[in-house]
């Protein structure tokens, strides 16, 4: 089993920065794509980006592409988040999830493991 754990997260103005981080103490974490999405209250969690066990594929949702940048580095069990330009509009809970296959998906469906999430907010 994959433990995720997710931080980074914070309060931060439009246009600012923030890198989020999804650790495991798993072994075989360079086994699992990892995918991120975030949920907004109301809303339902949507995708963000993933990227493969090898890291030769990157994707993102058009919403914050050119914004945001998918890495991992396996020996560090970690996968990272660094997102720029921050709008209002992704402020959420952000979530990292696992998957046992080579490639990462776009749907929640798709994933098996999950970490507890990390509050971003941005302000106006």
């Amino acid at each position: 089993q994959v433990q995720l754990v997710e931080s980074g997260g914070g309060l931060v103005q439009a246009g600012g920065s923030l890198r989020l981080s999804c650790a495991s103490s798993g072994s075989i974490f360079s086994r699992y794509a990892i995918g991120w999405f975030r949920q907004a209250p109301g809303k339902e969690r949507e995708f963000v980006a993933s990227i493969s066990r090898n890291a030769f594929t990157t994707t993102y949702a058009d919403s914050v592409k050119g914004r945001v940048t998918i890495s991992r580095d396996n020996a560090k069990n970690t996968v990272f988040l660094q997102m720029n330009s921050l709008k209002p509009e992704d402020t959420a809970v952000y979530y990292c999830a696992g998957r046992g296959a080579v490639r990462a998906g776009f749907s929640v469906a798709e994933y098996d493991y999950w970490g507890q999430g990390t509050q971003v907010t941005v302000s106006s």
